[in-house]
């Protein structure tokens, strides 16, 4: 008889009830009770709706990260957050954010933290605070996280099974502060973790599922081997342990995940379904496989008749042996679709959100337990569904799959050498030495979101909305000018995200309304569906920057999402590569550009937040995503003339393993983080002369810690030691959308006092 389970579940809730409840509590409109119970109601709540599953996960919600809880269960807390004697949960905001709830601050007198580092989680656009380690990390276990969800979930009756992140994983994603090899720290990890399963089996807990993602990744020799150490060592803990792995296939490092000394394997049969034969003549006859069949990652329905097709032997061979589940955990999809009602119907009978998700998992049992025939009904509409996609005249587009045959080198050529077009953008925008922008986005008000909201509501007529949104722009020209900015936005205040507000303009994408995933803490996206072929069908953005330009007389930046970045934070095909559907979208967006240009825009930024995001998380495959995704963003870019200056922005991710293909994009100015890593994103820059601009992010605007002059001017100064003061720019090292202008001020005032003062020390 198949095991049906889930690896995880969205933590936010249909409303994003988590999110409200988060930024309410930190405003301090509601108590740390009133949080508290917020989270436990969201947790039942999940718990219920998994009912139907043999088991269901515990300890996947988190008030902030996953593996930030980690770090919490573990102890390692870094010492600017010791010692702290108020509640544990506000400590846990210090690290995620810098600071808690006002009246927290307050109380104890204490002025923010540096918060921790934020990067991705593996190739998604989930961020994780990554754990810090020096040679005197102590690890302490605190298990009362756990402890209470167990109670809660034992009282509704359900089969619980908590989720925790794997030693090697948990070490593989932390980073080091002193120069020692982390691996080092495993002897003092091993017996927390040994203790923490050994308190799991005194709860009566039966199976614990550990997450190894990094085994889908290339280890070397002393990994392997660390792997071997870790769970020989964790083997008689008293819990039967499923060792959960995803994101990508096992390839070289089946053997070792076969082979290691656990009660279970979990792998990701989506992506490594040509992998699950060979895997089951290595696995032991003990030991249960668990398949990850449903897609985590994307929003379409499955096709069920094909998965059973292989699924159904393996059932017969494996027996009560093999588990059934999704790929990775939900959290990367929307919760529930049967909260979209303005989607069109030949789309939405297409997707399946999480609850739909979970709900293919039990029709799957269904048909391996008592035969197909049991849910004739639900499969032959699943196929029905599958082949009116297939067929579809909305999906496939003629013209444009000529327009993408077509392309050809000179697309993506600038017409002069970075060295030329620098001298005359240089004469054109006359800017001082180390000039001042921002990433683009100013804050999304109250008044903003009202206006837009009434918009789509249809309360606000199409006049009043504009009137409503100019009146934000000249308001956001003034403020910048008050500043003294030498490169101005016009702040987006008409867009509700990076990547959905050109979803809703460009033909072939779909968009929900509540289709909200966690990206960090309190922050959503509603990742747009790209359900067809791309195409430009009207202006987009130059009507707004040309107003914003006609109100000053400095330069004004046109504000546009990549391609790569497009797709990579869109629920993307998966009917043709990846790579067509990028260009499909450089070719639209390439269309917006020279009618900016053309519209007299002479700054343009084509944000790639997300360029190393896709990137495979096997070094062996990045040279051809590297190659089509640096095409895509350069047929975009590079059909401008020398004099027009070309900037890009990338966030929160690391890049110095693949600095040369960045280079290869030849824009003129690439925008980066750097203020939270400490200017640590900048050694690449010692043995790599990277010939073009750089602007660095100096405030990071995730924290609403306010930088101080003095602290931007060092970093800067740290930054001067790698790169030329003529090619410096000064920048936040993101969109300042999520902050309130009671904090954006003084942080962008510092920050142009910091370049003044570097200024006249040139002089």
């Amino acid at each position: 008889m198949t095991i049906t389970h889930n690896l995880g579940f969205p933590r936010i809730g249909v409303k994003r009830e988590l999110k409200f409840a988060l930024e309410s509590y930190w405003k301090d409109e509601i108590s740390i009770d009133t949080l508290s119970s917020i989270g436990s109601s969201l947790r039942k709540r999940n718990w219920k709706k998994q009912s139907s599953l043999d088991f269901v996960p515990v300890g996947d919600f988190s008030f902030y990260d996953h593996m930030l809880d980690m770090t919490f269960t573990l102890g390692n807390l870094p010492d600017r957050l010791c010692p702290w004697q108020g509640n544990r949960l506000d400590n846990y905001f210090r690290f995620a954010r810098g600071r808690s709830s006002q009246s927290v601050q307050n109380a104890f007198n204490c002025v923010g933290v540096v918060p921790g580092e934020m990067t991705k989680w593996f190739d998604t656009n989930y961020h994780y605070i990554v754990p810090e380690f020096n040679l005197n990390t102590v690890f302490e276990l605190e298990i009362s996280r756990l402890i209470e969800e167990l109670l809660e979930v034992k009282e509704l009756g359900l089969n619980p099974k908590p989720v925790i992140i794997g030693p090697m994983t948990y070490l593989a994603l932390g980073k080091s502060k002193d120069s020692f090899d982390k691996r080092i720290l495993l002897s003092k990890l091993l017996p927390i973790y040994l203790e923490l399963l050994e308190r799991l089996a005194v709860e009566g807990v039966e199976w614990v599922q550990i997450d190894e993602p990094i085994l889908v990744t290339e280890l070397d020799a002393e990994w392997k081997n660390d792997f071997y150490i870790a769970y020989d060592f964790l083997k008689n803990s008293g819990v039967k342990v499923l060792l959960a792995t995803y994101f990508g296939r096992l390839l070289e490092n089946q053997y070792l995940a076969a082979k290691l000394p656990v009660a279970g394997l979990h792998v990701d049969a989506v992506c490594g379904f040509t992998d699950i034969q060979s895997l089951i003549e290595l696995l032991p006859s003990y030991k249960v496989l668990s398949l990850g069949v449903i897609n985590g990652r994307n929003i379409w329905k499955t096709d069920l008749n094909f998965i059973l097709d292989w699924l159904e032997p393996l059932a017969q061979r494996l027996g009560e042996r093999l588990w059934i589940a999704p790929s990775c955990s939900l959290l990367h999809v929307p919760v529930d679709l049967n909260s979209e009602a303005n989607i069109d119907i030949e789309v939405r009978s297409c997707l399946a959100f999480a609850l739909q998700k979970i709900e293919e998992i039990r029709l799957l049992s269904l048909a391996l337990k008592k035969g197909r025939l049991f849910v004739k009904k639900e499969l032959d509409d699943n196929k029905s569904i599958l082949d009116a996609r297939r067929l579809s005249k909305s999906v496939n587009n003629a013209v444009i799959g000529r327009a993408i045959a077509g392309i050809d080198d000179t697309l993506g050529r600038r017409q002069s050498s970075y060295k030329v077009r620098s001298i005359k953008q240089a004469s054109f925008l006359k800017l001082p030495m180390y000039p001042t922008t921002t990433i683009g986005s100013f804050p999304q008000t109250p008044e903003i979101r009202y206006a837009r909201s009434q918009y789509k509501s249809q309360i606000l007529d199409d006049v009043s909305y504009k009137e409503a949104i100019r009146k934000e722009i000249k308001y956001t020209i003034s403020e910048q000018e008050k500043l003294g900015l030498d490169v101005l936005v016009h702040g987006e205040a008409e867009r509700n995200d990076m990547v959905e507000y050109f979803g809703e303009m460009l033909e072939g994408y779909v968009l929900t309304q509540f289709g909200w995933v966690q990206s960090y803490g309190s922050r959503c996206v509603k990742p747009p569906i790209l359900f067809g072929d791309i195409f430009r069908s009207k202006v987009m953005t130059v009507d707004w920057i040309t107003y914003a330009q006609s109100l000053t007389e400095k330069p004004m930046k046109g504000m546009l999402t990549g391609p790569v970045t497009m797709l990579n934070w869109s629920f993307v095909r998966d009917d043709q590569p990846r790579s067509v559907s990028c260009k499909q979208l450089a070719l639209a967006l390439r269309e917006e550009v020279l009618a900016l240009e053309k519209a007299g825009i002479r700054i343009i930024q084509i944000d790639e937040a997300a360029l190393r995001e896709g990137l495979p998380l096997r070094q062996s495959e990045w040279k051809e995503y590297l190659d089509w995704a640096v095409e895509s963003f350069r047929i975009t870019a590079n059909g401008v003339k020398d004099e027009t200056q070309i900037h890009t922005h990338m966030c929160y991710s690391e890049f110095n393993d693949i600095i040369s293909a960045i280079s290869d994009l030849d824009a003129d100015v690439i925008t980066i983080e750097t203020s939270r890593s400490n200017m640590e994103l900048l050694d690449v820059f010692e043995s790599y002369s990277y010939p073009n601009e750089i602007g660095l992010g100096v405030y990071d605007i995730h924290s609403p810690n306010i930088p101080s002059k003095d602290d931007i001017v060092l970093l800067i100064k740290k930054a001067l030691q790698r790169i030329p003061q003529e090619r410096l720019w000064i920048n936040p090292d993101c969109g300042l959308k999520t902050r309130q202008w009671k904090e954006v001020i003084p942080a962008l005032t510092n920050m142009v006092s910091a370049a003044k003062e570097l200024r006249m020390d040139t002089r």
